[in-house]
């Protein structure tokens, strides 16, 4: 019994201590952890300083979060409105010496610096690009171990970032680091102390998240002060259509005094040029000041070189810093804004900011391009762009587009048209040049027949419908890499996808009934009225999967009963054998229960009556987490991902704007922030971020379509240069405790609607809103009801 009584007072210590140095572990983690996300970066120097708007763009925001799921995944690195070219650092996790905590490359938790390489996705949960990393060193080469990453330890005290530039001290060896971008070029700029060693270490087969790389080349060219080179990297979704090609070239302001190449095997000092899937050189100099240009390219090292020549030529750091400033602002002074506090204006300026960093413009100087058919094709009048998140964007940045980008939306809609004719099928999720079959649905359908709507129409429309058509109405061919529509044929068979036939049946039948929608509104356009009625038609298959009993959208079999098992708040994060959640995408059942955006009054009409729709959706707001990137995001509204994101503008619909007004201000002030958080969550190419400009503004549209719902400015006064015309959005009675709108006028004329079609506004004009402290139910008339 003693000895037993001996046995279990020892268990008990080494459970006790066991318990003990976790809590220990735990604790001086989050104790180092929040050192680090404590330290605050700057936004100019002595002598450099950002644009007039520019010095109101925070690039940190949406860069952390915790846990790192939360991100929002952006970067804080120079770069141009829809550069190729996305110069920043990439950073390694202090708990593991790993660096795949961001997509970007970049995570605000991190501690240390790998170096700075030149592409990457902005915002979104694909880890793709990294390409040539480098990596500014004192210490001597013999030393190096290129086996492994090489790492700086950083504050972020010391980095400095603005639009068009970053910088950062690397204070234990006394180097500073500055970067400035054009659209197809990078720029560096190392200062490093007078007495030791000064080396670049670039990483030619580098990818952010360690992604495979093979086909790494490189060439030493000692006599011009240059190298170039080549590598193919196989990213989240290069790797589904054959990883992608990027050449560089690039060029220093001085000699090299060392220079040597790592094959993955051994260090080579003599040899000029090696081929090998792990690829570093190192490159030795003796000056204080190092400059290096960098040229890149998806066709050829000479049109790498072309790049930078036409971009960059002779031009110094400062001047091309200059320019690059210059054409933030050009882009930020779209929308001029009064009003609101410092911290709004930074938010606004950064959510503008972020909503230009993508699509890619994808086509060198020359014109030329790599096609989705793996050949070489040349622009003619148009920039071909690559890289568009569509089931993100088309909700919110390419509606902004249609507004103040115009020029840009056209030549989006030209590429998208030219990845049809080349790859067979409009794309999904296009990134560099393939399909990536992300996400579900086809937005490309509500992107064209929007901008179509609006009135751009210098692209081949024609042939744009004709591939919509095709997709809503067949199957892919199984020889073509495009996804189409999954279960097409049970769609229109049914009426609906049976849960038999694929996942995400529930998802795929709401966002394949919008797209049909668009396609009807198009077919009008086009004079198509037999294709009109029949999308028309699709466009309510919606309501087949609408359970009267349980009142939400519910999966059904193809023998038209509904899935007896059903969870309305299970999230499919946390469904892990997919019991509940198998036809949801990214969210509850909850959170899709609103995805009918464009069909309001049919919506309603599912419902057992108006009152009850209300409630239901009141409910939903007023029981979602009001914290800011929670590390689960709820059941219920969630503002960081898109099937949910329009909900607050459906209490419009049942003449409660008051409700629409009270949760778009809620959403303004509790999911987005000045801070290195800032986001909801993965900011997704800037659909969050153009949530914000929208929902700011006082309206928001209707993907697809030429609606705009309303809502509340919040600012006091705000410009938008549309081309040729400005749209002036004012106030009366403003305050910001004023939260609600009593009245609307349109160009001095009162509004008894909650909404605007486009063509009200595109020719510029004049939307004030009169303010008021206290609930108004119905716009330019008083009410007596109360309100929730």
């Amino acid at each position: 019994m003693k000895l037993l009584k001996r046995i279990a007072k020892i268990t008990a210590y080494a459970i006790g201590m066991v318990i003990g140095l976790v809590l220990l572990a735990i604790f001086t983690a989050s104790y180092k952890y929040n050192s680090i996300v404590k330290a605050t970066p700057k936004n100019q120097t002595e002598s450099l300083n950002p644009g007039e708007l520019g010095k109101y763009v925070n690039t940190f925001i949406g860069t952390g979060g915790f846990p790192y799921w939360v991100c929002g995944f952006n970067f804080p690195g120079a770069t141009v409105p829809f550069g190729m070219v996305r110069l920043s650092p990439e950073t390694m996790s202090f708990y593991n010496n790993t660096k795949d905590f961001s997509t970007s490359g970049y995570y605000y938790g991190d501690n240390k610096i790998l170096g700075f390489s030149h592409t990457r996705l902005a915002g979104t949960g694909a880890t793709d690009g990294g390409h040539f990393l480098f990596t500014p060193t004192t210490t001597p080469s013999d030393k190096v171990d290129f086996t492994l990453d090489y790492a700086h330890k950083f504050s972020h005290n010391d980095e400095i970032a603005f639009p068009g530039y970053y910088r950062v001290t690397l204070k234990k060896e006394d180097i500073v680091a500055e970067l400035t971008a054009t659209e197809r070029s990078g720029l560096h700029r190392y200062t490093f102390p007078k007495e030791g060693n000064k080396n670049l270490i670039i990483h030619i087969t580098n990818t952010t998240g360690n992604r495979p790389a093979k086909e790494g080349f490189v060439h030493i060219l000692p006599k011009n002060n240059e190298i170039e080179g080549s590598v193919r990297t196989f990213g989240s979704f290069a790797s589904r259509f054959g990883g992608v090609q990027v050449y560089f070239v690039a060029k220093f302001d001085h000699s090299f005094s060392d220079y040597g190449i790592w094959d993955g095997q051994s260090l080579d000092k003599k040899g000029l040029s090696k081929k090998s899937d792990s690829l570093k050189i190192y490159l030795g100099f003796t000056q204080e000041s190092i400059n290096a240009k960098v040229g890149i390219s998806h066709i050829s090292i000479e049109n790498a070189r072309l790049n930078l020549e036409t971009e960059v030529g002779h031009g110094n750091f400062t001047e091309i810093l200059q320019m690059a400033k210059d054409k933030w602002e050009s882009k930020l002074a779209l929308i001029k804004i009064e009003g609101g506090s410092l911290d709004d204006k930074k938010v606004f300026y950064s959510a503008l900011y972020r909503s230009f960093q993508m699509p890619t413009i994808f086509n060198d100087v020359n014109g030329e391009y790599m096609g989705f058919d793996k050949k070489i094709h040349q622009t003619t009048d148009f920039n071909y762009y690559t890289d568009l998140s569509l089931w993100d964007t088309f909700r919110t940045v390419h509606p902004l587009f249609n507004l103040i980008a115009k020029d840009e939306q056209r030549d989006m809609l030209v590429s998208l048209v030219e990845m049809s004719k080349q790859g067979g099928s409009l794309p999904r999720w296009p990134s560099g040049y393939g399909y990536s079959n992300s996400m579900l649905g086809s937005p490309a359908d509500m992107v064209i027949t929007e901008s179509y709507l609006k009135g751009i129409r210098n692209f081949d429309v024609n042939l744009a419908y004709k591939k919509m058509r095709q997709v809503a109405l067949e199957p892919i061919p199984k020889d073509s890499s495009a996804a189409g529509r999954e279960e097409i044929q049970g769609y229109l068979t049914y009426g609906y996808c049976p849960t038999e036939f694929g996942d995400e049946a529930v998802s795929k039948t709401l966002e394949y009934s919008w797209a049909d929608h668009s396609i009807s509104l198009l077919a009008k356009e086009l004079q198509h009225p037999e294709d009109q009625a029949l999308f028309e038609g699709h466009s309510k298959f919606y309501k087949n999967v609408w359970n009267p009993d349980t009142q939400y959208f519910q999966p059904r079999h193809k023998d038209g009963r509904f899935v007896e098992k059903f969870k309305p708040l299970q999230l499919t994060y946390t469904d892990w054998d997919d019991e509940y959640t198998k036809d949801y995408t990214e969210g509850s059942a909850l959170q899709w229960r609103w995805a009918v955006p464009y069909d309001t009054d049919g919506l309603v009409s599912l419902f057992k009556d108006k009152d009850y729709f209300v409630n239901e959706l009141n409910n939903f707001f007023a029981k979602a987490d009001p914290k800011m990137a929670a590390w689960t995001p709820g059941s219920y509204y969630w503002h960081g991902n898109e099937p949910d994101i329009h909900a607050a503008y459906l209490f419009n619909a049942v003449e409660r704007p008051d409700l629409t007004q009270k949760w778009v201000r809620w959403i303004l002030d509790n999911k987005y922030d000045n801070s290195y958080v800032g986001i909801d969550g993965n900011d997704d190419a800037g659909t969050l971020s153009a949530w914000y400009i929208f929902s700011s503004l006082g309206f928001y549209p209707i993907a697809g379509t030429d609606i705009y719902q309303l809502g509340a400015p919040l600012f006091k006064n705000a410009v938008l240069q549309m081309g040729e015309h400005q749209l002036n959005i004012g106030t009366e009675n403003y305050d910001p405790n004023n939260i609600y709108v009593k009245k609307i006028l349109l160009n001095s004329k009162p509004l008894d609607r909650t909404w605007i079609k486009h063509e009200e506004i595109a020719n510029g004009g004049q939307l004030t809103f009169i303010m008021a402290k206290e609930p108004h139910l119905l716009i330019n008339q008083q009410s007596s009801k109360s309100t929730l």
